[in-house]
């Protein structure tokens, strides 16, 4: 009985370090979250829904590597892109598309505009969302319905989970925009944080529940460096500006309160699961980092202007988005860090995952879990089908 038990225990670890070795330190990835991380889904949704195309499923979004729209809201790669180049993995599917057989190699359920929240917060403070509801809440939904297809008990799905990659977002950026840019003040919406937080934190116990052992949660991007707010508070009395980097002060502390509010959540799981790997994406130092020094990092057209969009002091203009035939576009978008006043470059996607996940930008930091020497060149290209 020992020497099977033995033997066992041998096959089982041989086999864990062959998945390891062939699929790297994951063997798919998992991601919810808005437009920062959507490979694909609002375009479906508007496709099915009444079969307009919208701005951004066209030139010149999706140009710089792509060569066409596929629905991501940049010129070319997203985060979530480069993470799965680097660990060896296909580009992840939107789930609203994918072929049902294709879901144990990954799938992003993540949607543009989508809120952690449910519509019906905004809409009880007076901010109407007519878009479809791609909620947090909804996302969770689409995962555990998609799971009998591919794992036929609990024990083979909590497998297949704990060996995938989760990625939290960013979600909640968007329960803040739709109320800032419905002209809620700064000082209301910031009584919205504790409840989106609650719910990044509800749903991150839920995934525990079901069998993930890595997560990751992005925190809130410095959005007073948006070319949007920029923009909207243009030549306001009522916001400061940063001196170092020309971004309004009083959004910037509202995106660090949501993201110190953020880490002590994620302290207490930890806490209570010390056994999860529960990894805290540092999004706004890592950008403010190339807020502060644009020509550093190869920004030669500064980090504040929109490479696309339609005019103004920023290039962004609410009423002619990106693709417009009123809007202009760079010719180097790469020399960039807006794309198109809400989202940013490829190469600014590009910086910011190198800085998360192969530097010091993640608590604790991903490389320590799984080390660069199983990353692949964030430059390869494995593929552009998507």
């Amino acid at each position: 009985m020992a020497h099977s038990t033995t033997l066992y225990t041998i096959l089982t670890l041989l086999l864990a370090y062959y998945n390891f070795c062939v699929y790297g330190c994951y063997t798919s990835i998992i991601s919810f979250g808005d437009s920062l991380a959507d490979t694909g889904n609002l375009k479906i949704q508007y496709l099915k829904t009444d079969g307009t195309a919208p701005h951004f499923l066209f030139p010149p979004y999706g140009e710089t590597f792509f060569h066409k729209p596929t629905g991501r809201f940049s010129n070319g790669r997203l985060i979530i892109d480069f993470v799965a180049e680097s660990l060896g993995l296909p580009l992840i599917p939107p789930y609203l598309g994918i072929n049902i057989t294709r879901l144990r190699q990954g799938v992003n359920y993540a949607v543009a505009g989508g809120t952690a929240l449910e519509p019906s917060f905004l809409e009880e403070r007076g901010v109407s969302n007519n878009r479809e509801n791609a909620s947090l809440g909804t996302q969770l939904g689409w995962f555990k319905q998609s799971l009998p297809s591919i794992c036929a008990t609990t024990s083979d799905c909590k497998r297949l989970i704990g060996r995938s990659l989760i990625l939290m977002g960013e979600i909640g950026g968007n329960d803040y925009n739709h109320a800032l840019q419905y002209g809620k003040s700064i000082k209301e919406v910031q009584t919205y944080v504790p409840f989106v937080v609650k719910t990044i934190i509800s749903a991150l116990n839920e995934l525990i529940e079901l069998g993930a052992e890595t997560i990751v949660v992005p925190g809130n991007l410095p959005i007073g460096c948006s070319a949007a707010y920029l923009t909207i508070f243009y030549g306001s009395n009522e916001v400061e500006y940063d001196n170092a980097t020309g971004c309004i002060t009083q959004l910037n502390k509202f995106a660090e309160y949501h993201n110190e509010l953020l880490k002590t959540e994620l302290n207490h799981i930890r806490e209570v699961h010390p056994e999860i790997n529960v990894i805290y994406a540092d999004y706004y130092n890592s950008a403010m980092q190339i807020f502060l020094s644009p020509y550093e990092y190869g920004f030669t057209n500064g980090a504040l202007m929109a490479c696309c969009g339609g005019g103004g002091p920023y290039n962004y203009n609410a009423s002619v988005a990106c693709a417009d035939p009123l809007s202009t576009s760079c010719d180097e978008p790469d020399t960039y860090f807006n794309w198109d006043g809400l989202h940013l470059t490829e190469a600014a996607y590009r910086l910011i995952f190198v800085s998360l996940f192969e530097g010091s930008y993640t608590t604790p930091r991903f490389n320590s879990i799984c080390p660069t020497s199983r990353l692949q060149p964030v430059g390869v290209k494995l593929s552009s089908s998507i």
